[in-house]
């Protein structure tokens, strides 16, 4: 770590959104940290839907734009969503500079996949249904050729220091054990989401929310904790993480159907294609009556699904399950946070000198329920925003300082449960309640589960003081969206203050 540059640009994460912001940073001296080895455990290599991107000869960004909106459930940022919609066609031309081939048809043209909730055929795709791994593939040889970028691989940032109120620096921790201060002036987030805190999820199991952690702790706003898009087909069984049976399989025709062969979405507005949030609750409703679930592909794809879903095939095989003449068992899953650190549209954060771009961070583009595939049109355009913005902003130098003590070893085993139970696709005031009682005194004694429990507690305070039912947070009790609703926004002191004012009141539990 002594051969690393100073005051440099920090970048920690390094799934797409952390690798095109330091790409679109060269030539200035850029550091990566990664907890994995570069691009691993990055919920971006396991993404099958591709990227969004209003390209067709029957398509436009306003239309893409409009799907955005409907799909946001009325808390979308509208300047957000026109933004980046906008600057797909541009984000598609730069990743394909940096050596990604997308799909394309018999005439050259890329080959356009539909999904969930768009309007026109708009997904662009690498590789079939291994989209994400074949971006980062790309993005991850052309880092490594990119010589203003340095690596510090199977490293942890631990903490964001800050002086007088802007940022100063990060600690990491390599895995020997050894620590070390960073001062760096510019910080940016692309650490991805949150799903490892639940047991049913798609994402890397040790993503709890790390990211959120760091902003919160150095005093960063964060916006929409309460949003968790749970993803409708996650391939049902005990692994953990579930593999993911991508929208696309719906988007080719495969129904749902319950052990009753019954098509239970066919009397619901959009059908198999509406809306994760809604496809979601009814898979769950039919779960919750002791019914199965199952995606039928037989009729729409039968021995063309190897060929289509080459990925997903063979996950599917795995278990024993025949996609050409099974049924495929599914179930929801935990997938996508649409919250996280609040940022503008160059992705700085209500902290001078940190700016956040992906999962981790919170635009507005998805509101209470993102659209499918805009996760990583969001990653690639932010990414690009940030580094711009970085590239105009005036260089400060940091203030050194000594490192902090030593955080405890994470742990999240006894968080897990509590968020599994009260945060899932229903929630109510008794389960929210309850799970803050749980959570608070995890928070603040300081010790394994501190950080887990933490991000957990956000999650709750939103979901508690959102009486409502909209987007990816459903509520038994307020089933019904409120008429002038709007986005939450705090502090990590203004959440735990709310929390305590909460516990301080025993018929909150019935709020």
């Amino acid at each position: 770590m002594s051969s690393l540059p100073d005051n440099p640009v920090i970048v920690v994460g390094s799934g797409l959104a952390g690798l095109m912001t330091a790409l679109c940073l060269a030539p200035q001296p850029v550091v990566v940290v990664t907890r994995a080895g570069l691009g691993e455990e990055s919920s971006s290599q396991w993404a099958q839907g591709g990227i969004a991107a209003a390209l067709g000869e029957d398509d436009d960004a306003a239309l893409h734009a409009e799907d955005t909106l409907a799909a946001g459930d009325g808390l979308c940022d509208s300047d957000a969503v026109h933004a980046i919609t906008g600057a797909a066609r541009e984000a598609i031309a730069t990743l394909e500079g940096f050596g990604v081939v997308f799909d394309r048809d018999g005439q050259g043209r890329l080959a356009l996949g539909l999904e969930a909730a768009h309007g026109r055929r708009r997904i662009v795709h690498a590789a079939g249904d291994s989209s994400g791994a074949e971006i980062l593939r790309a993005m991850v040889r052309a880092a490594r050729a990119t010589p203003s970028i340095h690596f510090l691989e199977h490293h942890s940032a631990e903490r964001l220091l800050t002086t007088d109120g802007r940022m100063a620096g990060l600690v990491v921790a390599g895995q020997d054990g050894e620590r070390k201060f960073i001062a760096a002036s510019r910080v940016v987030l692309a650490t991805g989401g949150l799903g490892g805190l639940f047991q049913a999820t798609t994402n890397p199991a040790g993503n709890f929310g790390q990211g959120i952690v760091l902003a919160a702790r150095a005093g960063a706003k964060l916006a929409d904790m309460e949003f968790v898009q749970f993803h409708p087909t996650a391939l049902a069984g005990r692994t953990r993480p579930l593999a993911l049976v991508s929208e696309a399989v719906r988007g080719e025709g495969a129904l749902l159907v319950n052990d009753r062969g019954e098509r239970f979405m066919s009397t619901i507005a959009g059908q198999e294609l509406a809306p994760r949030d809604v496809v979601a609750r009814a898979i769950s409703a039919e779960l919750a009556t002791g019914r199965r679930v199952f995606l039928d592909a037989r009729q729409a794809l039968g021995e063309r699904f190897g060929a289509r879903f080459p990925a997903i095939h063979t996950l599917c095989r795995a278990t024993g399950v025949d996609p050409a003449r099974d049924l495929i068992p599914v179930s929801p899953a935990a997938h996508y946070h649409m919250g996280g650190v609040a940022t503008d549209l160059r992705g700085r954060s209500s902290v001078p000198g940190l700016w956040a771009a992906g999962e981790v961070a919170c635009t507005g583009l998805h509101g209470a329920n993102r659209l499918a595939s805009n996760s990583l049109l969001e990653a690639a355009v932010m990414g690009q925003r940030v580094a711009e913005d970085i590239r105009r902003a005036p260089v400060v130098m940091p203030s050194f300082h000594a490192l902090p003590s030593a955080e405890c070893a994470v742990e999240d085993e006894a968080v897990r449960p509590i968020v599994s139970r009260h945060f899932g696709v229903i929630r109510h005031a008794a389960g929210l309640y309850a799970a803050l009682e749980e959570l608070l005194p995890m928070v603040e004694e300081d010790g394994p589960a501190t950080q887990p429990a933490l991000v957990a507690l956000l999650i709750g305070v939103f979901a508690y003081q959102r009486r409502e039912s909209r987007g990816g947070h459903a509520r038994s009790d307020f089933p019904l969206p409120q008429p002038r609703s709007q986005r939450q926004i705090m502090t990590l002191s203004e959440a735990l203050a709310a929390a305590r004012a909460i516990l301080s009141h025993p018929e909150a539990r019935s709020a």
